[in-house]
């Protein structure tokens, strides 16, 4: 099947979607065109926010042993957590500060408070997520190697478990993207080098180190009597991030509207049929500016996936004119309340952890073909805005 056969495409002309490329251009030109001081203000002013927070979660935590102090300082350690895994670090990764030269927040520098490598999530989520966008045999983001998420997924009896695995990965969901760029299915079957994965294995072991000796070993032990107190706050506001960000990204990729791809459809793909891919196969959600704070403005997930390494502060103005594209081409744009969409997405978890259902009128569809998992060396070129990672991740 060719991208065209797709159902939400197939109205459109060749020259409408090559129209469409060239406003979606013209988009980028103008914002490229329009950085500068307010947009260094904003994520100066976050990362100012974020860090002061942090600080005061972590004093209020020496006294942590009197469940008042416990509490508060348990919330703002989690919203530090939270803003600098949402806003800051997944934005300043993806490039969008980069052209301000600023070596304390550029790509190649940034190291986030999660237990993923930086070098392996750039890889994993800048190149193969955002360039293989919800494309089954692709895109490791569906499911993440542990739920099925599409009725063109095989389903096996190890799907029976599926609730109790999505409750487990929203817990613990970044010990779940620590893991995710070894590319596990080709493990499984040896096809991962070896030299590679010694090496991923060693950089994942040492921030798991870091991480693990900053959270349950210094921080608690700087609070003396209140150790296991302030262990368990910190433990506390790893698992409110780790909840807070896996519902946040399964809601901008699995709700209602939002299209899985085959690969097939990846033939020829023109940058233009890039774009719209982009639009069909992630989703919004509606909220105050403290929520797109706070979700690292990923309620505008349609707008990101067009534009990842724009600054996430022009998202919402951005929107806008995406709306009007969808409007005039008739093209879906998928948005809803936050509930609503991560409503749609647990009811999907769950029914797809039974067998398709048979029946006349919608016959379960056949699972795509196995193929090989491509290595980067046979992947399409990358495109420059899906951001950066070093050679040595790939070499």
């Amino acid at each position: 099947m060719a991208f065209a056969d797709v159902r939400e495409y197939t109205h459109l002309t060749d020259e409408e979607v090559e129209a469409i490329g060239r406003e979606l251009d013209e988009i980028r030109a103008q914002v490229e065109a329009e950085r500068g001081q307010a947009d260094r203000d904003h994520v100066t002013r976050v990362i100012t926010l974020q860090r002061r927070l942090a600080a005061a979660g972590r004093i209020t935590l020496f006294a942590s042993m009197f469940p008042p102090a416990w509490l508060l300082g348990t919330v703002m350690l989690g919203s530090a957590k939270i803003l600098e895994n949402m806003e800051i670090g997944h934005n300043t990764m993806h490039g969008q500060w980069d052209w301000m030269n600023d070596p304390e927040i550029h790509s190649s520098n940034w190291e986030w408070d999660t237990t993923q490598p930086a070098e392996q999530w750039k890889h994993s989520h800048n190149y193969i997520h955002h360039q293989f966008t919800n494309v089954l045999g692709h895109d490791n983001d569906i499911g993440y190697g542990i739920l099925r998420m599409s009725r063109d997924q095989k389903w096996t009896p190890y799907n029976l478990g599926q609730p109790v695995y999505n409750a487990l990965l929203a817990l613990f969901f970044e010990w779940g993207v620590a893991l995710h760029d070894l590319d596990i299915e080709a493990i499984r079957k040896g096809k991962k080098d070896p030299k590679l994965l010694k090496k991923q294995l060693k950089q994942i072991g040492d921030k798991v180190g870091k991480q693990a000796f900053k959270d349950y070993v210094m921080y608690p032990a700087l609070s003396g009597p209140s150790f296991f107190h302030t262990l368990s706050a910190n433990f506390t506001a790893n698992i409110m991030r780790n909840v807070w960000s896996y519902m946040i990204i399964f809601c901008g990729h699995f709700p209602d509207g939002a299209v899985h791809f085959s690969e097939e459809e990846l033939e020829d793909e023109t940058r233009a049929e890039w774009y719209l891919r982009q639009m069909l196969g992630s989703a919004n959600f509606e909220g105050g500016k403290l929520l797109h704070l706070m979700s690292g403005q990923l309620g505008y997930q349609i707008e990101h996936h067009l534009f990842p390494d724009l600054p996430s502060n022009r998202y919402a103005d951005i929107a806008v004119k995406v709306k009007d594209i969808c409007r005039r081409y008739d093209i879906p744009y998928t948005t809803g309340p936050l509930h609503k969409q991560y409503g749609q997405t647990l009811r999907t978890i769950m029914k797809l952890s039974l067998p398709n259902r048979r029946t006349t009128d919608n016959p379960a569809p056949v699972a795509p073909r196995k193929r090989r998992r491509l290595d980067d060396s046979e992947r399409p070129t990358r495109r420059s805005e899906l951001g950066k990672w070093s050679a040595a991740a790939s070499a």
